[in-house]
């Protein structure tokens, strides 16, 4: 299912199975079955129909819903591999984890809210009446890791060091635009990750129709400033003192690309 597909449903019941696994992220079958108060014949016949339309997808008896947003893509730059791919309810902590170590010095307010609203609601993708929210993750092995981070890596699994997030109201008067963050932790910056990433995220917003991508960062965040200056993006307005960060009023600076 692409996000810009309009959700529409021919029965209430099958209604109600999707918005409660799109709200929750991810649940088990029997219980979002349980607390619907829907028969089990009648729930098993809702879900094998929005599996077959695309809404949800089925593992291990586990319900999510379901984005078709690409395959995932593999580099090697210095030395240095990652990958690029759709993000997963799974990489919800490791996402939270990786904005808040690029915004913990209050350069990245937006990205902040972010992390905070994602954690609080334990839903990572979203696509609602309302909103559709979407990541990609750039994520490097525990072999990348031992090599940036030197021996005593033990972690077997691979970990998010970048993230792009991109956040679509289905407002019909905002509905051609999205707003975007995107992160790379500091010891992976230099290696074409962020640029990577963005771009990925520039195609997913194409495709889904959007016109129009913007984001707001503080003044004091330069190097944020130079990455989009320099990927073609532009300051549309400043708002002065729109923060304060360490006691100190700080302008908001405003920017976007066309698609």
């Amino acid at each position: 299912m692409e996000f810009s597909e309009s959700l529409e449903f021919d029965h209430e019941d099958r209604k109600r199975i999707y918005e409660f696994v799109e709200r929750h992220g991810e649940v088990e079958a029997d219980d979002a079955r349980d607390r619907l108060r829907v028969d089990p014949g009648g729930f098993r016949h809702h879900v094998a129909i929005l599996k077959r339309d695309g809404y949800l997808e089925e593992l291990d008896g586990r319900l999510r819903a379901a984005f078709e947003e690409g395959a995932a893509e593999e580099y090697e730059t210095d030395g240095v591999e990652f990958t690029i791919r759709p993000a997963r309810q799974e990489d919800l902590s490791g996402i939270v984890g990786a904005i808040r170590r690029v915004a913990e010095r209050g350069r990245y307010i937006v990205a902040e809210s972010v992390a905070d609203e994602v954690d609080h609601q334990e839903a990572l993708l979203r696509h609602n009446e309302l909103e559709s929210r979407m990541f990609f993750v750039a994520t490097v092995g525990s072999e990348t890791r031992r090599s940036s981070e030197g021996p005593g890596t033990t972690d077997p699994g691979d970990e998010v060091v970048g993230w792009v997030h991109l956040h679509a109201p289905e407002l019909d008067k905002l509905a051609h635009t999205a707003e975007l963050t995107v992160g790379v932790l500091d010891e992976y910056r230099g290696h074409g990750i962020g640029s990577h990433l963005l771009e990925r995220g520039l195609a997913w917003a194409a495709a889904n129709g959007l016109e129009k991508v913007y984001q707001s960062v503080p003044s004091t965040n330069e190097d944020a400033i130079a990455f989009l200056d320099a990927h073609g993006w532009e300051t549309e307005a400043v708002r002065e003192d729109h923060y304060k960060i360490d006691d100190e009023y700080v302008d908001e600076v405003m920017m976007a690309v066309e698609l």
